[in-house]
This record gives structure tokens, C-alpha cells and sequence, in this order.
């Protein structure tokens, strides 16, 4: 029960904080915010385990909980006093109609559903076959309930979860879709380095959160570095682009370790991988903001939010599963019933157990699942790709002065169409000349009538 009640606090949190941006500050800035936000979040992912081990080594578990009590504390204090947002359009609503934009019937059918496919990949393969009347029964189940969602969805338009027509907006549907790519390959790394350092490399689980550090201080470099050149350039599409290229690189080279990887390599590796997901896991956002009215905003954030959580989870239990048939593959060949004991007692008793003369074997039969689950992270890095091109070019700047959205040379030249970034690389050059007053400048005249 309290780890539900927390887990409703917790969804509130981050997209919470983009609405906050997206309340108080200028279209134009937020990415840089943005950014700032990916890097707190990737410096507390390192000191959330580091914190949790010193607490329960020195004090006690509970301190692991305790903790959000003051720190909980001074952001409601904080926001109370500090944070003054406009009023709602609707403002007099009834109890009765705020409840209703809840949603409540949509939410009564979504979250079994995600519940039932949760489970269905959580058991398949390991507890239960899949052939077993269990699963296909929770298959069923989610795909029925889904369904009813969905027209639920269609029929409620503006008071449903997922009102349609923000759905069918081309930038926040592509927006979700490199949202669940990226958090997929994110979630399964940052789940599985850590059991593969305490594994193989025989470190405790406060050691391998210091080992991955890394891979999150290179993408809090990215995180910042993207946000201000977006800020500054006005167009966050090139670094979904590098985001998605460094990603999948780092992915296939991290996929590639052996029990004596040495740590220049898994240094390097998770840094390339961290960079990456640094420059392209706010643009989804930027996105989003720059392409929806000020009123949509605070939906098609939650969306993003809602797709980057279900995802993610949903592609811990296909890695789970993964994980746990390929060390039974791998384990099966060797003599003795050592699968069940792995899978049993975990990464950190391997060598508390293992006779020495099978050390070796065990260890590579495990790095080896592991590196199972690494190809699945690069499989949907590589993914990113199709949702990124698919996605509105929309300068950050210009959508913030009312300007029109396009021009000409991304919407209908024949130069743009052979071009692409073309256009792009010449209006980069023409703003940067004229920046901010370009629009009334002789220079914007001159840049208009070359690029025709």
C-alpha cells in the first residue's frame, strides 16, 4: 500500500516540473530547463543508490524513506511561497467537473490493462510457459481492456485522458514514440550495468552506482550542452539526431563486454551512451511545447510521462524474461543445477558459492545473458531514429515571437525536398547574423530572397 501511495506521488513529480516550465518561463528558455532538469535527475539517479547504501549501512533502511520527509517538505514550502502561475481558464469549475476531467472511466480501464501486460511479460517464459492458460489469459485481457480505453477515449474528445486530436498531432505522436524508444534502451542499461559491474566485476551495489557514473556525468554534460544550443539555434530535431547516433553507438559497444572488459573500455562505452541520451532526452519535450497551444501543454507533458514510465517498465519485464532464458540456456550445458541458484540468490553471492573450478564458466554464462539484454537496449535506440524523423522542424525562437511556424524552404520548396538540411544549415547562418532581430533587419531580406 505505501509503496503505491508513493508511486502516485512520484507520477506527479516530473511532469509536474515541466508544467512548472512551462508556466513560468519563456518558450524560448526552456530548453535550457529542460536540460537542467535531465541533469538533476541523472545526478540523483547516481546519489539516490549511493545515499540509500551509506543509510542503511550506517543508520537504518527506513532512513532510505525517511529522507523524502524534509526534502519533500521544503518543495511544498517552496512552491507555496515562490511558485505564482496564471489562473485556469475555467476557473469556477464544480468538484463534480474536475473529477470528470480525471477521467475517471478511462483510468478504470487503463490501469488494469498495463497491469495485466505487466504481468503477462513479468511470467512468461520464467514462472509460467507461454502457452500457459495464464498468460494468453492476461494477453487477452490487456488487449480487451485496451480496446474499451481507447473507445472510451474517442467518445469522452475533451475529457479524456488522452483527448484525440492532441494525440494525433504529428510532433506529440512521434514526441511519444522517441519518448518509449529512449527510456526503453535507457531503463534496461541503467537496470542491468549495475548487476553486470556487482556480477562480474565483484563490487557491492554502493561501488557499482559509483561505477556508472560515467554514463550519467556525460549525460548531464549532454543534457545542459543540447538545452542551451537549442535555446540558442532554436531547432532540437539535429539533437534528437545525435542523440539517437551516440546512443545506439555506445549500446552496440557496451553490448560487447566480456568478464575482462577493462574499465577504460566501460568507461568509455558508458560515456558515449550517456552523452547521448543527454542531448536527445528533453527534446521530446522542447517538442511538444513548441508545437502545442499554451493550454495543451500540461496534457501532452503527461503524456510524454505516461509513455516514458509505461515503456520502460514494460521493457524491464521483456529483459527480465530475456535475461533469465538465456542464463538458463547458458547454464543448462554446464554440470550441475547451477541455473536455479542464479537465478535464486542473484549477482552479488556468485562467487560466495561457486566451486572455483566453475567460476570462470559461470561468469561468462552470465555476462553473456547480460549482453542479451544490451542488444535489446541498442534494438530500440536504433528505433529512435523513425519517430525523430518523423518529427515537425519548428524554430523554438521564432513560434516564441508568433512567427510563422515554417518557412517556405521546409514546407514546400523543391530545394527543401532535396535538402533538408540544407534549408536548415542556411537559416542556422541567417540567424545567427541577424539573432534576435532578424525579422527586422536588411540581412532577413536579403536571406529570404537567396534561399527562394
Amino acid at each position: 500500500m505505501g509503496r503505491s501511495i508513493a508511486g502516485l506521488g512520484t507520477a506527479g513529480i516530473y511532469s509536474g516540473a515541466v508544467i512548472i516550465i512551462a508556466l513560468t518561463v519563456p518558450l524560448r528558455l526552456r530548453p535550457v530547463f529542460q536540460g537542467a532538469v535531465g541533469a538533476i535527475i541523472g545526478i540523483s539517479s547516481v546519489l539516490g543508490p549511493i545515499l540509500g547504501g551509506v543509510f542503511t549501512t550506517e543508520v537504518s533502511w527506513r532512513w532510505c524513506f525517511y529522507i523524502n520527509l524534509p526534502l519533500g517538505g521544503l518543495a511544498v514550502v517552496a512552491i507555496f511561497f515562490l511558485l505564482d502561475v496564471p489562473p485556469p481558464e475555467k476557473g469556477n469549475w464544480s468538484l463534480r467537473q474536475k473529477f470528470d476531467q480525471l477521467d475517471p472511466i478511462g483510468n478504470l480501464f487503463m490501469a488494469p490493462a498495463v497491469t495485466c501486460l505487466l504481468l503477462a511479460l513479468q511470467w512468461g517464459g520464467t514462472t509460467y510457459s507461454w502457452s500457459n492458460w495464464r498468460i494468453i489469459f492476461l494477453f487477452i485481457m490487456f488487449g480487451t481492456l485496451f480496446s474499451i480505453f481507447a473507445v472510451t477515449q474517442y467518445c469522452l474528445q475533451e475529457k479524456a485522458m488522452v483527448p484525440p486530436r492532441i494525440f494525433k498531432q504529428r510532433s506529440v505522436f512521434a514526441g511519444i514514440l522517441f519518448t518509449m524508444c529512449t527510456s526503453a534502451s535507457t531503463m534496461v542499461m541503467l537496470y542491468y550495468l549495475p548487476i553486470w559491474f556487482q556480477a562480474i566485476k565483484d563490487v557491492d551495489a554502493e561501488k557499482s552506482g559509483i561505477m556508472n557514473l560515467p554514463l550519467v556525468l556525460a549525460m548531464v554534460v549532454g543534457s545542459i550542452g543540447s538545452g542551451s544550443l537549442v535555446t540558442l539555434l532554436g531547432y532540437y530535431n539535429p539533437f534528437m539526431f545525435a542523440g539517437v547516433l551516440f546512443m545506439s553507438i555506445g549500446a552496440g559497444l557496451l553490448s560487447t563486454f566480456q568478464p575482462d572488459t577493462d574499465h577504460q573500455k566501460w568507461i568509455g562505452y558508458q560515456v558515449i551512451f550517456g552523452f547521448g541520451l543527454g542531448l536527445g532526452v528533453q527534446q521530446a519535450n522542447v517538442a511538444v511545447q513548441t508545437c502545442l497551444d499554451p493550454v495543451d501543454i500540461p496534457v501532452g507533458a503527461s503524456l510524454l510521462m505516461f509513455s516514458q514510465q509505461l515503456n520502460g517498465a514494460v521493457f524491464l519485464a521483456v529483459a527480465q524474461n530475456l535475461f533469465t532464458n538465456s542464463l538458463t540456456a547458458n547454464l543448462d550445458d554446464i554440470e550441475g543445477s547451477y541455473a536455479t541458484w542464479a537465478l535464486a540468490n542473484g549477482a552479488t553471492t556468485i562467487r560466495k558459492l561457486v566451486p572455483a573450478a566453475k567460476l570462470a564458466v559461470i561468469l561468462k554464462a552470465y555476462s553473456d545473458a547480460i549482453m542479451k539484454t544490451f542488444i535489446l537496449a541498442l534494438a530500440m535506440s536504433c528505433l529512435a531514429l523513425f519517430p525523430a524523423l518523423a518529427m515537425e522542424w519548428k524554430n523554438v525562437k521564432r513560434v516564441a515571437k508568433g512567427i510563422d511556424r515554417r518557412d517556405n524552404d521546409l514546407s514546400g520548396s523543391s530545394e527543401s525536398k532535396r535538402l533538408p538540411l540544407g534549408g536548415f544549415f542556411r537559416r542556422i547562418y541567417a540567424e545567427v547574423l541577424v539573432y534576435e532581430d532578424m525579422e527586422h533587419s536588411h540581412m532577413y531580406m536579403f536571406y529570404n530572397s537567396s534561399i527562394k
